[in-house]
């Protein structure tokens, strides 16, 4: 059953980002019971005009924010903490992930504002991620529970398709990539060309870091072959030996490949349970980033959506 309540909003009277601030820090307890309820907060109503304003907000109500190494989406750093959210084709759908899931540290709370809506589409799509894992497919949930999944990118080091190490890590220094996958148990290889092979390994499956529910948190269908269609897949299997070499692939953690049609019914349960709540100005979007996953809707027109992750 889809959970037709996400997010919760919160309406608010035209605050500026000063009074939203107090507002918020005052009942901070409050606010944070009700985001573990539901996942997902969006409160209308604070003036949130620019990256300035965006930027204000987050540092005072927030802190431990995560830049966006090890991240696998094209997007723009704008500040210190702030990002555009990611920059695909505004024609292409971005499908539900909980940001991070692939790697092993992950941002616990999103914090997203737009300040220009698209003309048509761009909604920010959420699915409750219990849901997710409740109506999925109970072949899929043991599968991944009892294998996992093994990520495999594959970056380029400054020329190729898909995203550069130096993008990724946002550093030119080999020994600082070194350092941060070995913190973090990544596999790593240095190929000709100073290209980058990564290995992740992930349990798919995860219980919440309160609450200890336990959820749906994988990215499986963004990095199978299947999401490219069928057009741009051909193009790439005469790019490269093998779809392992992809930008992106996946496995489950056993190395047994992962069929289509086990991502077609990932998709076809997870879209089933997504909600589209448009975007208005002056709106302040939380999500639990365990408990929520999100993607994005194809849009015409403008659209300017700032992020920020926290742990």
């Amino acid at each position: 059953m889809k959970n037709t309540s996400l997010p919760l909003i919160i309406s608010l009277d035209e605050l500026d980002p000063a009074m939203f601030i107090s507002y918020y820090l005052n009942n901070k307890e409050s606010i944070e019971q009700k985001l573990l309820e539901t996942g997902a907060i969006k409160f209308t109503g604070v003036h949130i005009d620019s990256l300035t304003d965006f930027q204000y907000v987050i540092d005072a109500i927030s802190d431990r924010f995560l830049n966006y190494i090890d991240g696998n989406s094209p997007r723009t750093k704008l500040s210190g903490n702030v990002y555009t959210s990611t920059e695909y084709d505004n024609t292409d759908k971005i499908t539900m992930h909980n940001e991070l899931s692939y790697s092993a540290k992950w941002p616990n709370k999103l914090f997203f504002s737009c300040l220009q809506p698209a003309n048509i589409g761009g909604e920010t799509l959420l699915a409750n991620s219990k849901d997710i894992l409740i109506n999925m497919d109970k072949a899929i949930v043991s599968a991944i529970a009892n294998k996992g999944i093994m990520y495999i990118r594959n970056l380029h080091g400054g020329r190729g398709f898909g995203p550069s190490w130096q993008d990724t890590f946002e550093t030119e220094d080999k020994t600082t990539v070194d350092k941060y996958c070995r913190d973090y148990q990544i596999e790593f290889e240095w190929h000709d060309g100073g290209n980058l092979k990564l290995v992740q390994r992930s349990k798919g499956i995860i219980e919440h870091r309160i609450n200890k529910q336990k959820l749906w948190f994988n990215q499986i269908d963004q990095f199978h072959p299947c999401h490219l269609g069928e057009e741009i897949l051909e193009a790439m299997l005469l790019m490269y030996d093998t779809p392992e070499c992809f930008p992106t692939y996946v496995k489950f953690g056993d190395g047994t490949e992962i069929d289509e049609s086990i991502v077609r019914e990932i998709l076809q349960t997870i879209d089933t349970l997504t909600l589209a709540p448009l975007w208005q100005k002056n709106e302040l979007l939380i999500i639990d980033n365990e408990l929520v996953c999100h993607g994005r809707n194809p849009f015409t027109g403008l659209r300017k959506v700032l992020v920020a992750m926290s742990e």
